[in-house]
């Protein structure tokens, strides 16, 4: 019950953070292009900012913001590879990102209207998969492991190799997301999370057929919830959702495997035909104040790159000493990025089609 309650407040602030245009007679603290009257359009994942930051960039800016939400990587480039139906702001992680650089998806910022550029630690600046960060600035990163209901699996859980297991038969869920869940897989295996050798995806794709009966159904970004309503007992998700589902239901947990899991930073950047490009910016350099980007990570627990804001103490002493979302040197040697893969991607569409069909059958 607490758990709906949660989501009940949140879709109400959300609602008014999306749709509400206020005003207000403060002087924004930086202003470089005139913004009243104007709207900014958002496109990101659900349950992933603090209402607030929104309610607060609209009095400040006097702009309106519409507030979209995908479920899935695949969701995002899938509604803008056509053509940006409107959206200013969008919320790639690093791999799709470089796919969107690669297939002239997502423009250009002007670094001279993010000076807040500067708080952010530098493992997240001029980056493989953005150089000089060219397309995009850093917002949150995280993790994928094992939420599972602790009443359900007697214990605690350490492997991968639980999701598999006989005694969960029909009790599983797995994300529907083709690279985190397949490359999941992968790294169980023991190859890596972006192989392009289509022996070792094959070698998942079967690995995955053959387990098909411990799978309840795959979902999209809403296993935590699947969780908390006993619909399955243990599934791989995104380490935030699953802090946050913890808050409100005390049987839930999280952990990142002892095979190692993959790692992520989610970007914003700017889609190619933005209708408000300056706003964007301006939005992305206010997301990078330090008290802002700390409102963010300590409703949605997920890791800041926002050093200014861990080093001021603008974190939450309880996440930062939490070692499943800031992990110690020797966790973070077994987390791998997802990469961009190519051409290869095709062998992973591939794959996952014949895992879907296998179930469906």
């Amino acid at each position: 019950m607490q758990f709906l309650k949660r989501w009940v407040i949140y879709a109400c602030l959300f609602l008014v953070a999306a749709l509400s245009v206020i005003s207000c007679n403060s002087t924004p603290q930086s202003t470089t292009v005139s913004t009243q009257g104007s709207t900014l359009n958002i496109y990101n994942w659900s349950t992933y900012i603090a209402p607030e930051v929104l309610e607060e960039f609209q009095k400040t800016y006097n702009v309106k913001i519409n507030y979209d939400n995908f479920d899935s990587e695949d969701a995002l480039y899938a509604k803008l590879k056509p053509g940006n139906p409107g959206y200013d702001v969008i919320f790639p992680s690093d791999y799709m990102l470089r796919r969107m650089i690669r297939e002239g998806m997502v423009i250009p910022l002007d670094q001279s209207k993010i000076p807040n550029k500067k708080h952010l630690e530098s493992k997240f600046v001029d980056t493989p998969y953005d150089p000089g960060n060219r397309y995009s600035m850093p917002y949150q990163w995280g993790t994928m492991g094992i939420g599972y209901n602790i009443k359900a699996t007697g214990g605690p859980l350490d492997s991968w190799s639980a999701l598999f297991d006989a005694k969960y038969r029909g009790r599983v869920g797995l994300m529907d997301e083709i690279r985190g869940t397949m490359g999941m897989v992968l790294l169980y295996l023991g190859y890596s999370p972006s192989t392009t050798n289509p022996g070792e995806i094959n070698q998942a794709r079967d690995f995955l057929i053959r387990h098909k009966d411990n799978i309840k159904a795959f979902v999209a970004d809403t296993g935590q919830e699947l969780l908390n309503q006993r619909e399955i007992d243990l599934t791989n998700e995104w380490s935030g959702d699953m802090f946050q589902a913890m808050e409100e239901n005390p049987d839930l947990r999280y952990v990142i495997p002892k095979e190692g899991t993959t790692v992520y930073t989610d970007l914003m950047a700017i889609p190619k035909g933005a209708p408000h490009k300056e706003l964007a910016e301006q939005f992305i350099n206010f997301i990078l104040e330090p008290k802002v980007g700390a409102t963010i990570s300590n409703f949605i627990h997920y890791g800041s790159p926002n050093l200014t804001a861990r080093t001021q103490g603008l974190i939450d002493a309880k996440d930062l000493e939490n070692p499943a979302i800031y992990p110690p040197p020797e966790i973070w040697a077994k987390l791998k990025y997802v990469d961009d893969v190519g051409p290869a991607l095709t062998l992973y569409d591939q794959a996952w089609t014949e895992v879907k069909a296998a179930f469906a059958s």
